[in-house]
């Protein structure tokens, strides 16, 4: 008499405490303005025996978007920019995972489509594991680091200024990079 073993697909959610999606993107071309998405959630999950199966589901309130100037802010909200009012959310969800991802250190990048402003445009992300373990309550934690680079035209965001000494007010090419951490559910 054969059992039949289970695939041990497990769900892990993002801990936002304890994770950052920021952004980075010249201004005037001579100055590095960051910023971060304050309301996170994410879900990873995936079979442990073949984890290149994996899915990661991201969303990032765009209202919560927070570079440390409210005008700068209220101004990226816009409809200029990510048009808050109609495209409340930004998502990623990922389509496959190329490398090692095994242990501590691994390097890895993770290919998705990226959605802002119902634009939805495949992008590759570079990641490093950056561990694993318990925490002091039982829970089960991984941590990631996600590294990228879009051309924030690509999806609708067009506004800009020229300015006079040559060059533009806000760089096209922005900067991505998370820093997450995981808690395995259901233990």
């Amino acid at each position: 008499m054969g059992t039949a073993s289970a695939t041990a697909v497990a769900t892990w959610a993002l801990d936002p405490a304890h994770s950052s999606v920021e952004f980075s993107v010249k201004h005037m071309m001579m100055t590095t303005v960051r910023g971060r998405f304050k309301e996170i959630s994410a879900t990873l999950t995936a079979d442990e025996a073949h984890p290149e199966g994996c899915c990661v589901e991201v969303t990032l309130q765009t209202a919560s978007l927070d570079t440390g100037a409210a005008d700068r802010d209220a101004h990226l909200r816009s409809a200029d920019f990510f048009d808050a009012e109609h495209y409340p959310e930004i998502t990623f969800l990922s389509k496959r995972v190329e490398g090692k991802f095994a242990g501590e250190g691994d390097k890895f990048r993770m290919v998705g489509d990226l959605t802002i402003r119902d634009t939805t445009i495949e992008v590759a992300l570079d990641c490093e594991f950056a561990g694993r373990g318990q925490d002091p309550w039982g829970k089960e934690r991984a941590g990631f680091t996600a590294h990228g680079e879009i051309d924030r035209r690509e999806w609708g965001l067009k506004w800009n200024q020229a300015i006079e000494t040559g060059g533009v007010l806000v760089a096209n090419k922005v900067k991505i990079d998370a820093e997450v951490q995981f808690v395995k559910q259901g233990d």
